[in-house]
């Protein structure tokens, strides 16, 4: 489905795209929140990734493994949002008194 390979294309770009963004970050609570958007971001392209192959052959090993896909991958964007959650504040706080000291 092509509707699919474009989700699957913008997610890996988006998950580049925060991994990008960790590794130049210098503030640790940032960090630790653009690594959970970037796990949510790994973890919807995995789990579009094991649909898109449950669309595409249809043998019982590809559903095996397409259940496997989706599960880590669901799994990942559940830790990632907990975590997302949970960081947030804190990087709003330290982001709010590197603010304030410049």
């Amino acid at each position: 489905m092509p509707v699919l390979v474009i989700f699957i294309i913008f997610s890996f770009s988006f998950y580049v795209y925060y991994k990008i963004r960790y590794v130049r970050s210098q503030r640790p609570m940032e960090r630790r929140f653009l690594s959970a958007k970037s796990s949510m971001a790994l973890g919807l392209f995995v789990a579009l990734f094991g649909v898109n192959q449950l669309f595409l052959y249809q043998t019982t090993v590809t559903y095996i493994i397409s259940s496997i896909f989706i599960a880590l991958g669901a799994g990942s964007v559940w830790a990632g949002c907990r975590a997302y959650r949970c960081y947030l504040p804190q990087a709003i706080e330290e982001a709010e008194k590197a603010a304030k000291q410049s």
